[in-house]
């Protein structure tokens, strides 16, 4: 908990009611920190309060933090070392380090804050969160996701998820740096996004699907025109021509939706090389495949599912959303001719995060679809320690391979073929 909180709130009081609005707005954060500190200091003296420098240097950062920030998320949106931060309530703050959670001791003053913080990131992103519409997908500037839900849907209080995402994150070298994948998964990987394989991400909530998907995406062409379509805009393409699109939710008369089909649907008349779907989860899914199977090689999507067979089925499900009268051995045959590869990503419960799988979709047999797996991750049978340790391994790829076939055409087969010398186990 902050130290002196009683005074820091006795002169939070004061500066707020004498604070001009329109004055603050405009300020930059320097100067605005130099106002506050001669604030402070003013009515320390004024009102004989014994309070030490750098209690007062702590104050002005949250004061600052409080009208130019997040208050007290700020000093956790700003650590580099924080992946998530979870508020349950004005004294329930946790964040995710290193895939663990744990709880901290920050806290807010009153659910006022804390709804005054849920309003003002939802401003900033133009949405809204109040009682007619207590739930908000939204973004901070820098992408990071948010959730938002408050009271009545929240018992007790708003409650605020915040997902990061770090700079160096999104490299594939980076992943295998931290053991997410070996090099040769992070190269086939790349290779298959250069060669614009349709690629779909698999995983649990947390697991790393969105921070993959951008780190594959830094292997497209900058030649090529990408649509992004997301609920909440976290995907960060450096090719000089994306177009980002978002959908929106109601309006105050619960009119003026737009869903990520709509989009999916705008984005084919927009001529894309490819589009990007941050997160397929409903009927938008048949309109993916529709693009993926109609020119537009290279598309790329994340959905939850626990392996690649469960996403399969889960994509069978979300096309059924959209056209219920089409027979399952169509749906299967429409998703084994658009999706090219499968990549199965999990954060495991020492908190680490593994691609478990890799597998390429090679048509059907009967009534099932044959998945090919080129790479997975093998734990070792005997744990020892906290950490979970294992191997990855491949048996090489199979000769029909729509992979090999793609990488030749881009004159990516030797390339291709390196990654695979003396990898075969």
């Amino acid at each position: 908990m902050y130290q002196n909180q009683d005074i820091y709130l006795k002169l939070r009081s004061k500066i707020f009611a004498a604070l001009d609005a329109t004055v603050v707005s405009e300020l930059a954060a320097d100067a605005l920190r130099e106002e506050l500190k001669q604030a402070v200091d003013t009515l320390v003296e004024k009102d004989h309060i014994q309070v030490p420098v750098l209690i007062r240097t702590e104050f002005v950062e949250r004061l600052v933090h409080e009208i130019k920030g997040l208050g007290p998320l700020q000093p956790l949106i700003d650590d580099d070392s924080v992946s998530d931060i979870m508020v349950n309530g004005t004294e329930s703050v946790y964040v995710e380090r290193n895939g663990l959670l744990t709880k901290t001791d920050v806290a807010f003053i009153d659910n006022k804050q804390l709804l005054d913080i849920a309003h003002r990131i939802a401003a900033q992103a133009g949405r809204r969160v109040d009682e007619s519409s207590p739930l908000c997908d939204t973004r901070l500037p820098d992408g990071s996701r948010v959730n938002i839900a408050i009271p009545p849907i929240t018992l007790d209080g708003p409650v605020i998820s915040i997902r990061k995402f770090g700079g160096n994150e999104f490299e594939l070298g980076h992943m295998v740096d931290t053991g997410t994948l070996s090099l040769e998964m992070a190269q086939l990987l790349a290779v298959a996004a250069y060669s614009r394989l349709n690629i779909l991400i698999s995983g649990g909530t947390g697991s790393g699907k969105t921070t993959l998907l951008n780190a594959l995406s830094r292997h497209i062409s900058d030649n090529e025109r990408v649509i992004t379509i997301e609920d909440a805009a976290e995907l960060k393409l450096k090719q000089p021509h994306v177009i980002r699109m978002e959908t929106r939710p109601p309006g105050i008369e619960n009119t003026g939706v737009i869903t990520q089909r709509d989009l999916v649907i705008n984005s084919l008349r927009m001529r894309p090389d490819r589009i990007i779907v941050g997160e397929c989860r409903g009927p938008e899914a048949f309109e993916m495949l529709q693009a993926m199977n109609t020119g537009h090689d290279g598309s790329m999507s994340t959905l939850h599912a626990n392996s690649p067979r469960d996403a399969l089925g889960r994509v069978e499900s979300m096309v059924m959303m959209a056209s219920h009268n089409m027979p399952l051995e169509a749906i299967r045959r429409s998703i084994t001719s658009a999706v090219d590869l499968l990549v199965q990503i999990a954060r495991l419960h020492d908190g680490s995060r593994r691609i478990m799988s890799i597998s390429e979709v090679m048509g059907i047999e009967g009534d099932s679809v044959v998945l090919e797996e080129i790479f997975r991750f093998q734990p070792d049978t005997t744990q020892g320690g906290a950490r979970i340790t294992g191997q990855f391994t491949t048996p090489g790829l199979i000769d029909r391979s729509i992979l090999k076939h793609k990488a030749r055409f881009f004159g990516m087969g030797e390339a291709l073929d390196d990654i695979f010398a003396g990898t075969i186990q």
